[in-house]
């Protein structure tokens, strides 16, 4: 079973210069929306078909809370013993007042939106067919018809879209600006 290292361990570690590979396990955009700074991103659903990335140092498994990390410990523990799980995750990490990188400048992660987006707009159709007309009903059909291709293909076309609106593009600094980049803090 993998250990679990707490924020004040982790750092202390860290601060010695101890070889250890920091896995961030959630989505991308949730990696996007803040990250413990040298952590690297392979999403949970990656992990085992990735497992070789890992290379031979001690692995420490993050996510937001510590439940996907356990999860992915799970997946590797019967290829590895020398991973380790952040107790309390990037929350945790925040709480103790440590930095994060954010390359993304909304705190919610496109899953979320996705699913805030999804929500809305079947309640809408479900409100509407109670009260105007049954065929409002095809609104919510349609959600679900396209929330089931997302699962089955990996591929969601809300989430493109709304990866494209203004609010999840790349956050731009006053400094950074004059020199055309961006900024990632």
């Amino acid at each position: 079973m993998a250990q679990l290292v707490n924020v004040e361990e982790l750092k202390q570690q860290r601060d010695r210069g101890a070889m250890i590979l920091l896995v961030d396990v959630r989505s991308g955009s949730e990696y996007g929306t803040g990250h413990i700074p040298g952590a690297v991103n392979i999403p949970l659903e990656q992990m085992e078909s990735r497992a070789g990335d890992l290379g031979t140092q001690l692995v420490v498994l993050i996510c937001k809370s510590g439940k996907r990390a356990r999860m992915a410990a799970g997946l590797l523990e019967p290829c590895r013993n020398d991973l380790a799980v952040l107790e309390g995750g990037t929350d945790a990490w925040r709480k103790a007042g440590l930095p994060l990188v954010a390359s993304l400048p909304t705190g919610w992660s496109l899953e979320r939106q996705v699913r805030l987006a999804a929500g809305l707009i079947a309640l809408a159709g479900a409100v509407l067919a109670l009260a105007l007309d049954v065929r409002w009903a095809y609104l919510p059909a349609a959600v679900g018809l396209g929330l089931t291709m997302a699962g089955l293909t990996d591929f969601c076309p809300m989430a493109l879209v709304l990866g494209k609106m203004p609010w999840n593009g790349p956050r731009t600094c006053p400094e950074a600006d004059s020199h055309g980049g961006t900024c990632c803090g």
